[in-house]
């Protein structure tokens, strides 16, 4: 086992310390049609592609969750370095051209002036809002990293986390509980393929071939998605019923046992984070306020204020 300061050293790594100051009206003076443009934009795309606000969303949180959000995520790989976006729990993320079509507009209008990291962060708003959920103002300010490594993906909550290993991993970003369970909410957008949940499903344990915790007619049906063997890499499952718009049946379906991550389906059962399900199955108000501040709270993770401008998302300066 390693010793505790390479442990602490590991953390520091996977998300700086952050003493930023953001604000909302960063960009009033600078750039003032910038949100504007940035939602234009999103939402031209979501219509053409309706993939495009989970995976926008999901791209805010893989960014955020791996050296702080500095859209270190965006950045391409080269021949000397393989970057996030080629880890294996980004090759699905697929929406990198909407944020350079975002990019392109913006230099337009004011060239060199807002961060890629912003624009990740004001689009997460953005296609939440536009799939029916919260809207709430984006601090900004964010600056640009250099440094974007595909090894360290590995550090990105698993789907088949339990409930301890979820905590641990948001705590070291300085998120608490209720921002886990807030944050897991944002699985009510999106589709996941049979890889990530396929061991629920065949062989789960010495004692049962299926994940006791899941409903058994649920079970079912994800079976014949999934088969043992899947020739179909396109096969999967959606996460929610109602997987275009963002609400509360996340919650609803956890509690059902129809979770279709194992990590999703053990928050209903661990004492820490049962009565919070329960909460934002029941009233979809508290967890719309409680997603917005858990949103607002990530978005500070490992800021960089003193760093640069991407004018090509994709590429460091």
């Amino acid at each position: 086992m390693a010793p505790f300061s390479t442990f602490l050293f590991l953390i520091l790594l996977i998300v700086p310390l952050c003493s930023a100051t953001l604000g909302i009206q960063y960009y009033d003076q600078t750039c003032p049609r910038a949100e504007d443009i940035i939602y234009q934009t999103i939402r031209n795309a979501s219509f053409f592609d309706p993939k495009v606000p989970a995976r926008i969303l999901r791209m805010f949180f893989h960014d955020c969750f791996i050296r702080g959000c500095d859209a270190s995520v965006l950045l391409d790989s080269t021949p000397e370095n393989k970057a996030e976006k080629d880890g294996p729990p980004n090759l699905s993320l697929g929406a990198f051209y909407v944020i350079d079509a975002v990019k392109t507009n913006l230099e337009k209008a004011c060239p060199a002036t807002v961060s890629c990291a912003d624009i990740v962060a004001i689009a997460a708003r953005d296609v939440v809002a536009m799939s029916g959920g919260p809207y709430w103002n984006v601090l900004k300010g964010r600056k640009d990293g250099r440094v974007s490594r595909a090894n360290e993906t590995v550090n990105l909550p698993a789907p088949s986390f339990n409930t301890s290993q979820l905590i641990q991993s948001f705590a070291n970003r300085g998120l608490g509980v209720k921002d886990l369970v807030a944050l897991s909410g944002g699985h009510t957008l999106g589709f996941s393929h049979c890889s990530s949940f396929e061991g629920r499903l065949h062989n789960f344990s010495a004692v049962h071939d299926t994940d006791p915790s899941l409903n058994a007619v649920f079970a079912q049906s994800l079976k014949q998605k999934c088969p043992k063997p899947n020739s179909d890499r396109n096969a999967g499952q959606f996460l929610d019923p109602t997987s275009s718009v963002f609400d509360n049946n996340y919650y609803k379906q956890i509690i059902s046992g129809k979770g279709v991550f194992a990590s999703d389906q053990s928050l209903l059962n661990d004492y820490r984070t049962g009565l919070i399900v329960k909460a934002f199955a029941n009233d979809q108000t508290v967890f719309f306020r409680e997603f917005a501040a858990s949103m607002i709270k990530l978005g500070n993770v490992g800021v960089l204020e003193n760093a640069e401008v991407r004018l090509n998302c994709r590429a460091v300066n």
